[in-house]
């Protein structure tokens, strides 16, 4: 039996016009589920909401040519 309060772990995959990005994002059908936290997702290509769990992917991320300082 599952927790009443857990939300399953989802996966977006977000593109580069979504930035800045925040959970939940618009259009969400959990729009209210718990306040809108902005994502660090540029620096390694993903980022997860600490609130719901939710797994933010950015598209392309991987192909990008890495810039060492």
């Amino acid at each position: 039996m599952s927790e009443p309060n857990r939300v399953s772990t989802r996966f977006v995959e977000v593109s580069e016009s979504d930035l800045p990005l925040h959970c939940p994002m618009p259009g969400a059908s959990t729009w209210n589920l718990h306040p809108r936290v902005f994502l660090p997702i540029e620096e390694k290509g993903e980022a997860l909401c600490p609130y719901c769990g939710t797994l933010y992917k950015l598209k392309g991320w991987d192909c990008r040519p890495r810039h060492h300082h």
